[in-house]
């Protein structure tokens, strides 16, 4: 079967839930988070709600398709943890600079634990989940297709786990910045890229003329033994790469499975080897 998730982020969801739930009922309501199963989602703050498609059983009476609405809600860390979780994180220049420009660090559970809270569900107590289906366990096939699409969701927005726990995108990278390590590192990101592009009346640097003395015969002439060298090229300056790093490793845009900036890694490692003498 496919994978639900495509990222170390996604999978460390679906492996927090499973130390939290029955294992064996989540990897069996894998199913439901399909498309043809999953007839609407949403997320709206903490809330998530979805309506999945049931299953037509006769031998229990079931002749008609049943709809299953479910809610979902992560319990939210109190403001005052927040604030010790925040202040740990800006202390940290590797978490700060990462989470800055939307990247997630992988060993960020360590501010967290720092604060005797999680950020990914550690306890049952941190899920509280709702289904209109009759199956009295926790989760039943329709709350835990719903978490296969949070899963999903996580990743290509990790960040979305911060909304779920009780803080905004934009309130995490506001008080981040705000802080005097992440002033400096947001001058650093940003610099250069308001500066405007200088024209120049060619692309590459035009070569030397020599003169040359006497005449020269065409076997000279082809085989090159009367011609200048031509100047070493210029290099150019080095590209930090920030914008690409900013998109994170998968962006809305990017479909493949394998990370974005893996793969513009390996494009600017192949065009280096190709030009490796004019560099």
């Amino acid at each position: 079967m496919a994978r639900i998730s495509r990222t170390w982020w996604g999978e460390r969801f679906l492996e927090a839930l499973e130390q939290c739930t029955d294992s064996g009922r989540l990897s069996r309501g894998r199913s439901y988070s399909r498309p043809g199963r999953m007839l609407s989602f949403s997320i709206e703050g903490a809330h998530i709600n979805a309506r999945l498609k049931g299953n037509i059983n006769p031998y229990f009476g079931v002749y008609k398709e049943p709809r299953y609405t479910v809610e979902i809600q992560l319990k939210a860390i109190a403001a005052k943890k927040w604030k010790q979780i925040l202040k740990r994180l800006a202390g940290n220049a590797g978490w700060l600079s990462r989470l800055l420009m939307n990247e997630m660090p992988d060993d960020i559970e360590d501010a967290f634990r720092d604060s005797g809270v999680s950020l990914l569900p550690a306890f049952p107590a941190d899920l509280k989940t709702a289904c209109s289906c009759p199956d009295w366990a926790n989760p039943c096939k329709h709350v835990a297709g719903t978490y296969y699409k949070v899963a999903g969701l996580l990743d290509q927005d990790p960040f979305l786990l911060f909304e779920l726990r009780g803080i905004t995108r934009k309130k995490l990278r506001k008080q981040l910045a705000a802080t005097p390590l992440g002033k400096a590192l947001v001058a650093e990101m940003e610099e250069g890229l308001d500066a405007k592009p200088e024209p120049v009346a060619s692309r590459f640097p035009a070569p030397a003329r020599m003169a040359l003395e006497g005449e020269i015969g065409l076997r000279d002439f082809w085989q090159g033994k009367s011609i200048p060298e031509l100047p070493p090229t210029a290099k150019g300056p080095g590209v930090p790469a920030l914008l690409i790093k900013k998109q994170g490793d998968y962006p809305p845009f990017w479909p493949g499975d394998n990370s974005f900036i893996e793969a513009m890694e390996a494009i600017y490692e192949q065009v280096r080897i190709k030009n490796k003498k004019s560099l």
